[in-house]
């Protein structure tokens, strides 16, 4: 087909194809588009059908239109990186959570990556040029900042955030960075001496102070031989949900304001230097709630014991090995609204914890450990009499008697609710991903189905922030 290129239109006409665009609040390149379509439907019909017979509309057309007008659109921004390699597993899993995505390539990027192969991935042309002839003609740097819901910046490079802080705009990257009008999410990825240079640090504070919302860095490998430190790009699975989060900021926050304080993971109580009491509890379910929460619009604490998911975006994060240490911390986070326990505490500890290891030695009787009972984090905040949070909610990890055991635990602990579940080995729950709960509170027992920790969690939010409501009616 043959090109059209609007440069050589006339001046009157650029003009009116400008004004045009103007009123409809379409850029140039789309009214082009719009006109031509228009001019086809009105004159190419009659023509068309004695080519090719009209295909009845297929069932659900319609549907799909209706779902489409709800995705929303990321603008990646690949910056020149090592990391930049992450950044197509990146595309993957914002479109596996429906997030349309459009990729923009700095000079460096390229070097590392391709446009073709980000391409492939998102389905879409992928920017590279501050001047380029087909999108510049309507300043099409303005466009992309305006069209994207979010812009990820995904290696966010020291050189990158230096030309965000100082304003500059000399490349398409940097351009619609500066014109954007949305959220921006950096993923910082460098050295970690470049991540701890005093210019890069005041950097950061400024963008931060600006309103620059940050994942990462993590602790780790670098990709230089022997290099260890921050600096890590976070992994694509985090950046993914830090920009899901930060979208569904624009959505319904039913728990806005509400400070929500929960506790997740397992305790480790120390035998010795080397050795500990736990159990298997993997946080899982606990950081799931602490992410639905903070989507739900919450301020929340989340205090874990060693885990080794992933820690929740937008979320305050106090880390604890010991239920001494976690008491101390849930007791420094009041006053909150909600409380949610979803840790499993070890119910014991060593009496007197060895500072040495514990050697094994030939013709010694083996070593007798002293226990002694670990404070009860739920039932000490559950009876306080000041600064109790006005809900309280527990978690019961039952093998047998599964609802009768969470009643008892109900009125002992003097919570009010209990999620119940079967930890039984054959369950796969405790270290798993699904989870069966039974919801036990004072108006009864419900039986909720077996689903994902995820969906778990929504659950729950959903329920508790229906109970506030109620409460305030």
């Amino acid at each position: 087909m043959a090109s059209l290129t609007v440069r050589q239109l006339d001046e009157r006409l650029k003009k009116l194809l400008r004004l045009r665009a103007a009123r409809h609040g379409r850029s140039m390149e789309d009214e082009v588009r719009t006109i031509l379509r228009e001019a086809a439907d009105a004159t190419g019909h009659e023509a068309l059908d004695l080519i090719v017979p009209p295909n009845p509309p297929k069932e659900g057309a319609e549907q799909r239109s209706v779902i489409e007008a709800d995705v929303r659109h990321v603008l990646l921004i690949i910056g020149g990186g090592i990391a930049a390699y992450k950044s197509l597993d990146l595309i993957r899993r914002l479109r596996e959570r429906r997030i349309a995505v459009r990729c923009i390539l700095t000079k460096a990027a390229e070097q590392f990556i391709t446009p073709l192969s980000a391409g492939a991935l998102t389905g879409e042309r992928v920017f590279t040029d501050l001047f380029d002839q087909t999108s510049e003609f309507d300043v099409g740097h303005i466009r992309l900042a305006r069209e994207a819901d979010l812009i990820v910046v995904a290696p966010a490079t020291a050189d990158l955030m230096a030309k965000i802080c100082g304003g500059h705009a000399d490349d398409l990257a940097s351009a619609v960075l500066l014109a954007a009008g949305t959220n921006v999410l950096l993923a910082p990825a460098m050295n970690p001496h470049m991540w701890a240079n005093k210019a890069t640090q005041r950097n950061l504070a400024q963008l931060k102070a600006d309103g620059f919302a940050f994942v990462g860095p993590n602790e780790g490998e670098m990709a230089e031989s022997g290099e260890r430190g921050l600096g890590r790009m976070a992994e694509p699975l985090e950046i993914a949900a830090a920009a899901d989060n930060l979208l569904s900021l624009e959505a319904a926050q039913p728990l806005k304001g509400v400070r929500v304080l929960i506790t997740s993971g397992p305790t480790h109580e120390p035998i010795d230097p080397v050795r500990y009491i736990a159990n298997r509890s993997s946080g899982k379910q606990g950081h799931a709630i602490a992410a639905a929460a903070a989507r739900a619009g919450a301020e929340v604490t989340l205090v874990s014991g060693p885990v080794n998911v992933l820690d929740p975006t937008g979320v305050k994060i106090v880390k604890v090995e010991s239920a001494r240490d976690m008491l101390a911390a849930v007791e420094q986070a009041l006053p909150v609204d909600v409380a949610i326990f979803a840790a499993a505490v070890a119910d014991w500890r060593v009496a007197n914890a060895g500072e040495q290891k514990i050697k094994k030695k030939a013709g010694q009787s083996t070593p007798e450990l002293a226990l002694v009972e670990n404070p009860d984090i739920l039932s000490t905040i559950a009876h306080r009499t000041q600064q109790r949070p006005p809900l309280v909610i527990g978690f019961a990890a039952e093998t047998e008697n599964v609802v009768a055991n969470a009643k008892d635990k109900l009125a002992r602990k003097g919570c009010d609710w209990i999620l119940a579940n079967d930890v039984s080995p054959a369950t796969g729950i405790m270290g798993g991903d699904r989870n069966t709960i039974q919801l036990v509170t004072g108006a009864g027992v419900e039986a909720w189905p077996t689903q994902s920790k995820e969906e778990v969690a929504a659950m729950l939010i959903d329920r508790i922030a229906a109970a506030r409501n109620g409460a305030k009616k």
